[in-house]
């Protein structure tokens, strides 16, 4: 049996990866094991976890490499869910990745070998989302149709929003026109109840959709369905 560990961005991918990834991941046979939330700093020898928002990425490394340690077995992997979006300041390869930001996807990617190469163990698989969570939910924004009133010209707007990219996962990462801020600007208190709807809406929308619309989590997605193999 494959056993992961899944290091999640905040409440919202944490729960998401309880509620849809962990039964779909099980028809592989890779149990998802723990889902911890990340680390943000560690004060008087305890983690203080949940969120990047541009913050220092040792203490994430650290706890990452820690489990790493406790886990020496070669049927244990560890995975990341992380934003893009507000990533760490000093995320290996963040600086040389700049001049990649018109191409989001190979931006992603080499930040995401920086990322491996930077923990050194073939078990490290990390994933980092284009650009934030909320993308998944341009898969199909009619979903917000189940969870308010009312709320077909809202809907329409993140509809014409989603059209204009080729995929959701496109969608600017700016402090103004990330995922999430569109969604907010149309939903307010959105931001509010975001780590209890976001994984609901996504429910909602399905996962073979939003793998459908998001190349990009689709990938590591598969990469996690063939560990069971």
């Amino acid at each position: 049996m494959i056993r992961l560990y899944l290091f999640a961005e905040g409440p919202t991918e944490q729960t998401f990866a309880d509620n849809i990834l962990k039964p779909h991941l099980a028809q592989y046979g890779v149990f998802l094991d723990k889902i911890i939330l990340i680390a943000h700093s560690r004060k008087k020898g305890k983690a203080h976890r949940g969120g990047s928002g541009y913050g220092d990425y040792q203490p994430m490394r650290d706890d990452i490499l820690r489990f790493l340690k406790q886990e020496k077995g070669t049927n244990v992997f560890f995975t990341t869910m992380i934003d893009l979006y507000a990533i760490h300041y000093n995320l290996p390869g963040l600086a040389e990745a700049e001049i990649m930001r018109q191409n989001p996807i190979k931006r992603v990617e080499f930040l995401e070998k920086g990322f491996a190469d930077d923990i050194v163990d073939p078990r490290f698989i990390p994933y980092i989302q284009l650009h934030e969570y909320e993308a998944y939910l341009f898969a199909d924004p009619t979903c917000f149709e189940s969870f308010y009133d009312n709320c077909s010209d809202q809907v329409a707007i993140l509809k014409t929003i989603a059209d204009g990219y080729e995929t959701p996962e496109l969608i600017n990462d700016s402090r103004e026109t990330a995922p999430s801020k569109r969604i907010i600007a149309q939903f307010p208190d959105y931001k509010r109840a975001k780590s209890t709807y976001g994984p609901l809406l996504a429910e909602s929308i399905g996962l073979e959709v939003i793998r459908s619309k998001c190349p990009h989590f689709n990938l590591w997605l598969s990469r996690l369905e063939l560990l069971g193999k």
